[in-house]
């Protein structure tokens, strides 16, 4: 009898039962994560009127005298704030339906129009920083991995685990002392440069304004990368096939090949389990440097308690953050054949 024969009770690949089974884990998957999008918007809604403050404040200042109630009321159901917090988180959710996002408390521009202008520098900060954590990470992880216990596997590990424990705005601000400061090789804040730039003199500052906060971010991120990567290549050479491609005399580069790409699998992973975090992170980074991203948006509506921009904001980072986690756990099945065939 062939070994190799599906038995009874696997079901065959393309089968209606694997089928059923599939249709059930996506359903499962679905509905979690749509619990979590239930329960951000939840939090998105309470965060900023849980801070001290009224925008009420911002938009008629106390001492200034000069405005009656009727005329602050009007200006509070402009914004959408009057009303009780039912009534508000009711209309915020119809707002939502219909993809309006309100009025900036603190310009009187449209919410989409203000998120809209940083959120093109956000993804270029913070997509520079993971591709270059990403492949950084690898590179040193599968160093210190395949040499492990030796003294660059000490040394790596010792230097990326000191450089990951630096908070980003500690790192930030030692970066700006540095080349900006004393060195004055990069400008110290902003996207862009005031002056009129088009061409390849446009492209050429943009990058400058981008080195140091994309470093900055890097140096957040390296750290998971290096220790997944590291633990993932010690982990490939622990394997048989590893010996059985030593034993017939296959050279340490075609071994080294073979175990990187399977040690690639939970790279990935955390690879865009990474965008998120980051895109946290670069709240920070992005008001040490001045750069017109998310992060800063956030900072000065905080400050000007403008719901309507802290709401948007909030709410495109935690849909940032479960659409990675939602990507990683739909790749992975596809990277790993192992997961396809447990049926998890």
């Amino acid at each position: 009898m062939d070994s190799r024969a599906p038995s009874k009770t696997e079901p065959e690949p393309g089968s209606a039962s694997q089928q059923r089974a599939r249709s059930t884990r996506l359903l499962r998957l679905g509905s979690q994560y749509a619990a979590v999008v239930l329960a951000a918007l939840i939090v998105n809604f309470a965060l900023p009127r849980l801070a001290p403050g009224d925008p009420a404040d911002y938009l008629v200042p106390p001492e200034s005298g000069s405005v009656d109630d009727a005329a602050r009321q009007s200006m509070l159901e402009r914004f959408d704030l009057d009303g009780s917090a039912w009534q508000q988180f009711g209309s915020y959710l119809g707002n939502l339906a219909r993809g309006d996002f309100g009025i900036s408390v603190r310009d009187g521009r449209a919410v989409s129009e203000v998120v809209g202008d940083r959120l093109g520098w956000s993804l270029l900060l913070v997509g520079a920083a993971v591709a270059t954590s990403t492949a950084l990470g690898v590179l040193l992880g599968f160093a210190a991995g395949w040499r492990r216990g030796s003294r660059r596997d000490v040394s790596l590990l010792a230097g990326v685990l000191a450089v990951d424990a630096l908070p980003a705005f500690f790192v930030g601000l030692m970066l700006l002392l540095v080349f900006s400061v004393q060195l004055e090789w990069l400008p110290v804040y902003g996207a862009v440069s005031p002056e009129a730039l088009t061409g390849w003199a446009w492209i050429v500052d943009v990058a400058k304004r981008l080195v140091m906060p994309a470093v900055t971010l890097t140096l957040v991120g390296l750290g998971s990368v290096f220790v997944v990567a590291r633990s993932a290549m010690i982990s490939e050479l622990s394997e048989d096939y590893v010996f059985m491609a030593r034993a017939k005399g296959l050279s340490d580069r075609g071994v080294r090949r073979h175990a990187a790409r399977n040690a690639m699998i939970p790279v990935s992973t955390v690879a865009l389990l990474g965008f998120s975090t980051l895109v946290g992170a670069a709240t920070v980074v992005e008001s040490v440097f001045s750069y017109p991203g998310l992060g800063s948006l956030a900072f000065d509506a905080v400050r000007a308690r403008d719901y309507p921009v802290l709401q948007a904001v909030f709410l495109l980072l935690s849909l940032i953050a479960v659409a990675a986690n939602l990507l990683a756990d739909l790749l992975y099945p596809v990277l790993d054949p192992r997961v396809r065939r447990s049926g998890s």
